[in-house]
């Protein structure tokens, strides 16, 4: 049963994966610190290509399974209108209550 993005444990990751699901992009932003990284399946990518690419212009969804690390490693059922549905792994690292870099790839 999955976790409802309101109950996840980090209040940084909670913002992401709630703004992630609105489909908002200001919101995705503002969850964002200044500058964030990213990686997909180990290779850098630009965080605003790949978020427009693979979230909000293919309707981008995470159903979390699971979470550790104090919330901020997330077992999720990531699905897109690109890709289908796939069992999907995000460590985040949060600064100052922002989501500085975020590595997702499949679990």
């Amino acid at each position: 049963m999955p976790i409802p993005a309101d109950q996840l444990s980090d209040p940084a990751v909670r913002a992401f994966v709630t703004a992630l699901n609105a489909g908002d992009r200001a919101a995705f932003q503002a969850a964002l610190a200044p500058g964030a990284t990213m990686s997909d399946d180990g290779s850098d990518r630009d965080v605003a290509d790949w978020t427009e690419r693979e979230v909000f212009s293919s309707n981008g969804q995470m159903d979390v399974e699971a979470e550790s690390d104090g919330g901020r490693s997330l077992v999720a059922s990531y699905r897109n209108d690109t890709w289908g549905e796939m069992r999907t792994a995000w460590r985040f690292d949060v600064q100052d209550g922002k989501v500085g870099r975020f590595e997702t790839g499949q679990a």
